[in-house]
């Protein structure tokens, strides 16, 4: 993450089967059953995080869709519910429900939507890409739906305000992290100054850019001598090399 980068933003929500017991038991196995049992599961493993992530708790919204009516599942005395790898209680997802008691093993999956309900940034006018967002961009929407889309909600307005918009933003439209950009402050080919220091000393020295350079992101400089060097760029534009 680059120093300018948003930090209050949403993590994004992912359990495994080592982090969370197996709920209970089970031993309906109607789809309805199955999809309480799963519905009380999820509800314990959002349990404290939508009040941890935003500056004012989220509202979660849970809703779980159905097994195929076709499928007949036998008795199960317990019943571990749990996330396929690779998956998160975020969005469009599905739990796995895993038979550990029973005349017959079986694994079944259930789809699941999960919406985290809270305040946002959203666009009152189109800005096109490149443009500097300002104050009068956006406004404060009580509830926006912050799983809607992977990218994390950009929630306090010091991280967006004098950003770039990374591709034309709409009307309406929620401010994400994948939707801003550091300002650039030179474009390849520019000369531009590189700066180091240690103990005791500082040195500078100015090179080709061989990339565009945005503040808090690297940037490559080939010197006269040269060699290339990388380093972040700071808010004056100069290319920073650590030793």
């Amino acid at each position: 993450m680059s120093p300018t980068t948003p930090r209050h933003t949403l993590k994004l929500l992912a359990c495994s089967i080592a982090c969370l017991s197996v709920f209970g038991t089970a031993t309906a196995q109607s789809s309805d059953d199955l999809g309480h049992f799963a519905g009380q599961w999820i509800n314990q493993a959002l349990d404290g995080q939508m009040s941890s992530q935003g500056p004012q708790p989220l509202r979660p919204d849970i809703q779980i869709g159905r097994l195929d009516p076709r499928l007949q599942l036998a008795p199960c005395a317990r019943i571990e519910p749990y996330l396929p790898k690779g998956t998160q209680l975020w969005g469009r997802s599905r739990v796995g429900l895993k038979c550990l008691e029973g005349p017959v093993a079986w694994n079944v999956f259930l789809p699941v939507t999960v919406k985290a309900w809270g305040p946002a940034w959203v666009l009152k006018k189109s800005v096109a890409a490149n443009t500097v967002l300002t104050a009068d961009d956006a406004e404060l929407v009580a509830e926006v739906d912050w799983a809607d889309n992977r990218s994390p909600i950009v929630a306090l307005p010091e991280h967006w305000v004098g950003m770039q918009a990374a591709f034309t933003l709409l009307p309406g439209q929620a401010l994400r992290q994948n939707a801003i950009r550091a300002p650039q402050v030179f474009a390849v080919g520019s000369q531009v100054r590189v700066s180091t220091a240690g103990v005791g000393f500082e040195m500078s020295a100015t090179g080709q850019a061989l990339t565009s350079g945005q503040i808090g992101q690297p940037a490559r400089v080939k010197l006269a001598n040269g060699k290339v060097v990388s380093g972040p760029v700071n808010k004056q534009g100069v290319v920073e090399i650590m030793l």
